[in-house]
């Protein structure tokens, strides 16, 4: 179904960042903003996380205070504007694979921090029946509401019963394709689903000027007269060439 995936996907996209929260947590790294949109995808349809515009450098036991990052992904410390550490990291995660399981969030936005931050206070994080008990047991450990009691280190992370016979190898993991990513690049609509305003590479009315559409107007010269043949330039006005005043000949020297 489009906008969730299997369980059996969702094992190797966790594993896959799992790892890469761990990496950048044992490096004195907190992400800040794990979502959808800055999950990047690699040709076999493996996972890249990016953009680093909110991240910092935290060392363990640090704390951190500043309100930042996607509302719908942000732990309950976090909106509540500190003190949060890398267990924040663990909540996106959480976040991230509930949607991706179910294709909603478990708690829909807020347009503010406050609205938000009573929602997800609240929110009682029911897991749907249709989840296996191991996915059911991760998501439970990572959407802990407490901090100190959450899911929080990836060596916690692998030895999850979700896990079981799978590797956290990544240069295995990187060996066998994600088949679904490959099904979803070979679906004829495709690329309509996935652009962004109009490209050539598409092509979809044969003779059609995309030319006239992809290319800005033209800048109108106002040398240009309008009663002449089109591209001929006027005769040029009788009479000397006109001469800036004294005062603003000063003032355009100054700001040229």
């Amino acid at each position: 179904m489009i906008g969730q995936f299997s369980e059996d996907t969702v094992r190797v996209f966790a594993a896959e960042l799992g790892c890469a929260l761990g990496f950048l947590h044992d490096f004195g790294v907190i992400h800040r903003d794990v979502k959808m949109e800055n999950i990047l995808l690699t040709d076999n349809g493996h996972l890249r996380l990016a953009d680093f515009g909110l991240s910092r450098r935290l060392e363990r036991g640090g704390r951190a205070f500043t309100i930042c990052g996607t509302i719908q992904y942000m732990a309950p410390e976090v909106l509540s504007g500190g003190p949060y550490n890398h267990a924040a990291d663990w909540w996106s995660l959480g976040i991230l694979l509930f949607s991706l399981t179910t294709g909603k969030f478990p708690v829909p936005p807020e347009p503010d921090h406050c609205s938000m931050l009573r929602k997800v206070r609240s929110f009682p994080y029911e897991i749907p029946l249709s989840f296996s008990s191991q996915l059911s047991l991760l998501l439970s450990e990572l959407l802990c509401k407490t901090p100190s009691r959450r899911l929080r280190s990836l060596d916690r992370f692998k030895r999850q019963t979700f896990f079981h016979q799978s590797t956290f190898d990544l240069e295995l993991m990187q060996r066998r394709p994600v088949e679904v990513i490959l099904e979803l690049r070979e679906r004829p609509d495709r690329a309509a689903k996935a652009r962004r305003g109009l490209t050539l590479s598409l092509q979809p009315l044969k003779g059609f000027d995309y030319d006239s559409l992809l290319s800005p107007p033209p800048t109108p010269d106002p040398q240009l007269d309008m009663s002449t043949p089109s591209g001929t330039l006027a005769p040029p006005l009788p009479g000397p060439p006109r001469q800036l005043p004294q005062e603003n000949r000063a003032r355009r020297e100054v700001f040229v």
